[in-house]
């Protein structure tokens, strides 16, 4: 340790010369990044799901690329007869067309240029719309083409017949009458023909002539199905009809848009289905839902909420403050926090980073730690300044406190960072960017405190003859407010009940500590290896329908759609090849959908019902029930599709395609074991890549990921040794680093045992909660076992030392403890279940951690003295009457 005190000497000692100055250059830094922090936009992105180099996420992004995002749903409630044969058909053609940005030129989009239709047509969101309305009226143009076509070609053939039969008899010596007559005959066999193929495409559709938008007996040919209840749609089209009463007009969103456009975007196409021009006059209604809109307003809700929560756990922490921390300045430890904050998070807006909802949960964790460098540093200053005869200015004991306790403080801080650093090694983003913002912000919350802490205790003296004079009569005036609010806080029947009960508690387990260290400790691990035991079995929380806010408006819709058509999602397996219109590559496509679909309870006859997967619209489709059985037959059907139907299910150089699949709402652990199956029954041709894709992919194994409880445990484990590491390098003896590491250790154990016991299940946003026991039990560990290795060193016998030692440093850890879980409590009033399971199971890392450290570490430190395990040569403690001052004498390193 011999650089650091010389830093903090620097640093602290220029704070201490400069207060006026490096306090106001701190205060200009947190407002600019505050400011800053106030652009950042919470992000969605699948990449912070999963990681860019991952076979799910490249597939998605490919899938993106040739076909648009996951589909914003405009869901059509009502009967699929009254919206086709009717004049609401003409309404929902034209909402497609607006979704769609399509105006024709010359024209003024319905509801002007500033409308939706306007913004839509400016913007161009959609990179693919399909619905009901456009596709009878690409139908009606296609099928009225193809027979236009057809009665040309008789004609032609006809003539071309009646040609070659004229030659043909002439050449054969026939006279020009028998000859015309004969070519006459052939010219009617050629057109019969051609009318006896007409016909049958004409019966079909049940059309002779060509076909109108307006026609109900070719727009019923063309929907339903005969032969069964009337109304109800073919099954070849349940993409668009899944059902007699509902309909799906599909919005596949371009994917280069950024979060704030897919958040525009949507909004315009809410406000578009909400227009009067599209409105059904047949008592239909269109509800627009979809994953990427539940996303969109779940983002929305939980950073508001976070916004207002914060505001109240800063309330909450500044009156516990005022309770629990006798410092002079009660509040300055939360100013330390808050700066710490806003500087970190202005960092990120700097460098261009979003808000992901991982990083959403740094800002309670990083403002208890804040609180708690800078009560620790301003804790150690307070004792050693004062007016009393022997007592130091607030400057000198700056100074000393740089010497001996800012880099105790430092290191625990370094060791917490560690602790942080391992979920760097999650396989989901934005666990690894909550990891690494933590490990920055923790830098920046330990820098303000030595900085802008220091100032403001040196400049608010009043007794400080070089402080400047504002912050003289800042200090003199704010001292006694101060000062009352923490004695009325403090001062009364249930605060010294409170406060008395907690000295018992403490002085009876040092007692205990230091008689029966062993059974302590014994008891400690029996606990703590129930915990490790339960935690396998903790559940974890992955149904995003219950953990959002069960009042969420895209909730409600999303459940909506899937009760009207059994489905809440869309996976996309995306199929590769250069030789993708081969037959066998169609028939295993073919195939591959076939067995998926009746392997999870899905049939033609019964439809999706309860089937976890549904059929949706692919590649497979466009062959029809007859299929195609040559490659030219493929090719030349490939050619004839239109590109609006083909357009979502191929790419333009038909070497990619998709086999779609509609999945039901259901928990990420559910969905990872359907997708585990699809993925087990692939097993494409030579030269086939295939490859799951899609945000309910995505969002599974990121779930996958981060709940294996055997990939929590390796976390924890590799927290520890990331810490001991950090500690050995810095005391330079195993003893000194692994002591420390005894509570921490037990704590993780204790805190899972708790969860377990209490149900409070882990969710996405808390399942790296593991990281927290360790990183905050570390910060408690570190600072109470070097004060008792001083106090020992200063002569102190065991128990002696321990007393000193919780009464000094123990006061401050257990004031900064209590202040970080008041904080997180707050987040237990959430309405939002995800944000309010986030914030008990912090409250029962935080409280597992403060006690069985200030608990348990008595015990490990009194045990590890019999083996001398701090490796100091003990001076024998002071006669009665000659005893030995309380301050810490300079500690000999390991």
């Amino acid at each position: 340790m011999g650089r650091l005190p010389r830093i903090l000497s620097a640093v602290m000692g220029a704070a201490a010369r400069r207060p006026l100055v490096v306090g106001l250059v701190v205060t200009a830094v947190a407002l600019v990044g505050g400011a800053l922090a106030l652009r950042l936009d919470p992000s969605t992105a699948t990449d912070t799901l999963i990681g860019r180099s991952s076979d799910a996420w490249q597939a998605t992004q490919r899938d993106h690329e040739l076909f648009g995002e996951d589909a914003v749903y405009v869901l059509v409630r009502q009967p699929v007869s009254k919206l086709v044969l009717t004049s609401d058909l003409d309404r929902d053609i034209g909402l497609e067309g607006c979704l769609g940005g399509n105006v024709p030129a010359g024209r003024t989009p319905p509801g002007g240029w500033g409308g939706p239709c306007g913004r839509l047509a400016r913007t161009k969101p959609a990179k693919v719309v399909f619905g009901p309305g456009t596709f009878i009226n690409e139908s009606v143009l296609q099928i009225g083409t193809a027979l236009k076509g057809k009665l040309t070609g008789i004609r032609s053939s006809a003539q071309e017949a009646y040609a070659a039969a004229y030659k043909l008899a002439r050449a054969k010596g026939y006279a020009a009458d028998r000859a015309k007559a004969a070519a006459s005959q052939a010219a009617q066999l050629a057109q019969a023909r051609g009318l006896v193929e007409a016909y049958r495409l004409g019966s079909k559709y049940g059309i002779l002539d060509a076909p109108t938008i307006n026609d109900p007996g070719f727009v019923s040919q063309l929907v339903f199905q005969t032969g069964k209840r009337a109304g109800t749609p073919k099954q070849r089209f349940a993409y668009l009809f899944p059902n007699r009463d509902s309909s799906l007009i599909q919005v596949r969103l371009k994917p280069d848009l950024s979060d704030a456009q897919r958040r525009q975007a949507i909004a315009d196409i809410r406000a578009a289905a909400a227009m009067p021009n599209w409105r059904l006059m047949n008592g239909g209604q269109y509800v627009v839902t979809g994953a990427p809109v539940v996303l969109s307003d779940l983002t929305t809700k939980v950073s508001d909420a976070i916004a207002l929560l914060l505001v109240a756990s800063l309330v909450v922490m500044a009156l516990v403050l005022a309770l629990v921390f006798p410092g002079r300045l009660r509040l300055l430890p939360l100013g330390v926090a808050v700066a710490a904050a806003a500087i970190t998070f202005g960092a990120l807006s700097l460098i261009g980073a979003s808000l992901t909802m991982a990083s959403v949960g740094v800002v309670p964790v990083l403002i208890g730690l804040a609180v708690d460098y800078a009560i620790q540093l301003q804790s150690r200053v307070e004792e050693r300044a004062g007016p009393q005869p022997g007592r130091r200015t607030v400057r000198e004991a700056v100074a000393e406190v740089a010497r001996t306790g800012a880099p105790t403080v430092a290191i625990a801080a370094a060791a917490t960072a560690a602790g942080f650093l391992v979920l760097a090694l999650s396989p989901v983003p934005m666990v690894r960017g909550f990891g690494l913002l933590l490990v920055v912000g923790i830098g920046v919350a330990l820098a303000v405190a030595v900085t802008f802490g220091t100032a403001v205790l040196v400049g608010t003296t009043g007794g400080e003859r070089n402080a400047p004079a504002p912050l003289r009569a800042a200090g003199s005036a704010l001292a006694p407010a101060l000062h009352g609010a923490g004695e009325l806080l403090r001062d009364n029947p249930l605060s010294r009940g409170v406060l008395g009960g907690g000295r018992r508690v403490r002085s009876g387990a040092l007692r205990a500590a230091v008689r029966q260290p062993e059974r302590v400790l014994a008891a400690a691990l029996a606990v703590a290896a129930l915990g490790w035991v339960a935690d396998t079995q903790t559940r974890v929380e992955s149904d995003v329908t219950k953990l959002v806010p069960q009042d969420l408006a895209a909730l409600r819709d999303l459940q909506a759609l899937q009760r009207s058509t059994q489905v809440g999602g869309q996976i996309d397996v995306l199929v590769h090849s250069d030789h993708l219109t081969d037959p066998a590559v169609i028939s295993w496509m073919t195939q591959y959908q076939s067995r998926l679909l009746k392997r999870f309870g899905y049939s033609a006859q019964r439809g999706c019902g309860e089937a976890e997967v549904c059929p949706a619209f692919s590649l497979p489709d466009l062959f029809g029930d007859q299929g195609a059985k040559t490659q030219q037959d493929i090719t030349a059907l490939l050619d004839a599709v239109p590109g609006y139907f083909s357009q979502g299910v191929i790419a333009p150089d038909r070497r990619t395609a998709t086999i779609a699949f509609g999945i039901r709402l259901m928990p990420l652990d559910r969905q990872k074991e359907v997708l585990d199956v699809m993925r087990s029954e692939l097993h494409p041709p030579p030269g086939v890549d295939a490859h799951l894709a899609g945000l309910p992919v995505i969002a599974a194994d990121a779930n996958a990921a981060v709940a294996s409880p055997w990939r929590r445990l390796l976390t924890l484990v590799a927290g520890l040794l990331a810490v001991a590491v950090v500690l050995l390098a810095a005391f330079r003896s195993w003893r000194r680093a692994v002591v420390p590491l005894v509570p921490i250790a037990l704590a993780t154990g204790w805190s899972a045992l708790l969860l377990f016991a209490t149900r409070i299940p882990l969710n996405p946003m808390s399942v790296t909660m593991g990281a927290l026991v360790i990183a905050i039990s570390t910060e408690f560990s570190v600072l109470l076992a070097e004060r008792y290795r001083a106090e020992r060193a200063a002569g102190h016998d065991v128990g002696d030392a321990l007393e000193r030692t919780y009464r000094s440093t123990g006061a401050a850890v257990l004031a900064s403890g209590v202040t970080a879980i008041a904080g997180f409590a707050v987040l237990v009033l959430s309405d939002i279940r995800m944000l309010r399971d986030f914030g008990a199971v912090t409250v029962v890392d935080l409280t597992v951690s403060l006690l069985g450290v200030l608990l348990v570490l008595p015990a490990a430190l009194a045990l590890g003295e019999r083996e001398g395990a701090f490796g100091l040569r003990l001076r024998p403690p002071a006669r009665p009457g000659r005893r030995r001052s309380g301050g810490a004498a300079r500690v000999p390193a390991g």
